[in-house]
C-alpha cells in the first residue's frame, strides 16, 4: 500500500494570500494553486496535524473503528467528515474488517446506496457483508441465485450462520420445489456449523439424529448434542453483556413473568428456559442483524412474503416461505409454522407451549393439509414429518 510521506504533505506556510495562492515549482517559476485554500484568520500559519498523519496509520484506526462499531452510524459518520476520511474509510482493508453491527441496517432505511455499500463490503472480502446481503437478496429481493452465491461465499470462509442458513435452505428446498430438498447436504452443513460453535445448528443436528432425518437415527447421540447445545446457550449468556443487567437468581426456576431484557426495544420478552430442563431461565438470545432485517422487511408488508406465504413463527428468525406449505406446521393447533426444528424447539419453550391449544381438525387455507404436517412432542418440542 502506497502512503504519502511527511515531506510531500502541504505545508501551512505555502498559502499566504487568502485570494490567490502561489508557490514555486521545481524549476523555480511561480505557479498558482489549482484549488483555492479556505483559511480563517485564526488558523493561517498554523500546521494541520491531521494532514501530517500517514495514510496507513489512518487506515489502521478506521479498521479498528469498523470492527467495533455498535451501529451503522458509527462508521457512516466518518464517510461524511471529509474527503480524505471518505476515501480511506472505503479502503478494502477497512471494509473487510467491519463487524456485523455495521450492517445492521433497518428495513425502512433500505436504499440503493445501502445496497451498494453492502456490495462494496462483500467485494472487499467481508464475510458478514456476504451473509447479510445474501440473505436480503435471497429472501427479500427474491434474487435466489445471487443470494445463495453470496451465502456460499461466506460459508466457504467458515461463517457459521451462513452454513446454517444454507442447511435450512437444503432441508426445505427453498427457492425451488419439494423435490429439490437435499437432507444429507443439510445435515453435513449443520455438522460443519455446529463444529464452528453455532448453537442452533448443533440443536438442529441433535434433532436430526434423534429423528433419523437425513441421517441414520441415533437417539442417544442426538440427546447428547441437544444437552451440549443447551450448555453452550447458557455459557454464551453468562459470558455476554446480557448477563450484567439480569439477576441470575431469576434463572434458577421457571417463571411465566417476563425477564427484563437488556435491549429496551423488547422489554417484554420472556425468558427462554433451556430445552433439557436444567432449571435455568435465560434471556432470549439476540437475533442476527440479517434476521432482524428480514422480520422488519416482511413485517412492514403485513407479515407475509406473498400470497399464501408465511413467516417462521420464531420471533428471532424472520425467514419467509419461498413456496406454499414449505415450512413445517404444528399439528396440534395449526396456527404456527417453522423453517427448522431448532426454531420450533426454541419457540415452543419461549411462548408457544403456553399458547398451543389442541384442535379436533384444522385445514389449510387453500386445501387439506400441507407438506410439513407433523406431530409435536411436548417433552422436547421436536416436529416429526409424516
Amino acid at each position: 500500500m502506497r502512503t504519502r510521506r511527511g515531506l510531500c504533505y502541504p505545508r501551512a506556510d505555502v498559502c499566504v494570500d487568502k485570494i490567490v495562492v502561489k508557490r514555486r515549482d521545481f524549476a523555480g517559476d511561480n505557479m498558482a494553486c489549482r484549488k483555492r485554500r479556505r483559511f480563517t484568520p485564526e488558523v493561517v500559519g498554523k500546521s494541520d496535524f491531521f494532514d501530517a498523519l500517514p495514510d496507513d496509520l489512518v487506515v489502521s484506526i478506521l479498521s479498528k473503528l469498523s470492527s467495533t462499531a455498535r451501529c451503522p452510524s458509527d462508521f457512516i459518520n466518518v464517510l461524511i467528515t471529509c474527503k480524505r476520511l471518505n476515501r480511506l474509510a472505503l479502503h478494502s482493508l477497512v471494509l473487510s474488517k467491519a463487524c456485523p453491527k455495521t450492517f445492521a441496517i433497518k428495513a425502512k432505511n433500505w436504499t440503493d446506496s445501502a445496497h451498494r455499500f453492502l456490495k462494496t463490503c462483500a467485494d472487499a472480502g467481508n464475510v458478514e457483508a456476504c451473509y447479510t446481503l445474501g440473505m436480503i437478496r435471497f429472501y427479500c429481493l427474491q434474487n435466489r441465485g445471487s443470494g445463495a452465491s453470496l451465502m456460499a461465499k461466506a460459508a466457504i470462509s467458515s461463517h457459521a450462520s451462513a452454513l446454517y442458513s444454507l442447511a435450512v435452505i437444503q432441508f426445505n428446498g427453498s427457492g425451488g420445489s419439494k423435490s429439490d430438498k437435499d437432507l444429507r447436504a443439510g445435515v453435513a452443513l449443520c455438522a460443519r456449523a455446529a463444529f464452528l460453535g453455532h448453537i442452533d445448528a448443533l440443536r438442529e443436528l441433535g434433532h436430526c439424529l434423534q429423528d433419523g432425518y437425513g441421517v441414520r437415527q441415533n437417539i442417544a447421540e442426538g440427546r447428547r448434542f441437544l444437552i451440549q447445545a443447551n450448555a453452550r446457550e447458557l455459557a454464551s449468556v453468562l459470558s455476554s453483556e446480557a448477563a450484567s443487567n439480569v439477576s441470575t437468581r431469576s434463572w434458577l426456576s421457571w417463571s411465566p413473568h417476563p425477564i427484563p431484557h437488556p435491549n429496551h426495544r423488547h422489554p417484554s420478552l420472556p425468558g427462554c428456559p433451556l430445552l433439557s430442563d436444567f432449571g435455568c431461565n435465560v434471556p432470549a438470545p439476540e437475533a442476527h442483524p440479517a434476521s432482524r432485517f428480514l422480520a422488519e422487511w416482511f413485517g412492514a408488508r403485513g407479515g407475509m412474503a406473498g400470497p399464501g406465504l408465511r413467516l417462521c413463527s420464531h420471533i428471532g428468525c424472520g425467514k419467509p416461505e419461498t413456496r406454499k406449505h414449505e415450512f413445517r406446521r404444528c399439528s396440534v393447533c395449526g396456527a404456527v409454522n417453522y423453517c427448522s426444528r431448532a426454531c420450533q424447539a426454541l419457540d415452543w419453550k419461549l411462548r408457544h407451549k403456553a399458547e398451543c391449544a389442541p384442535v379436533e381438525r384444522w385445514l389449510d387455507e387453500e386445501g387439506d393439509g400441507g407438506e410439513g404436517n407433523g406431530a409435536v412432542d411436548e417433552n422436547n418440542g421436536v416436529i416429526a414429518e409424516s
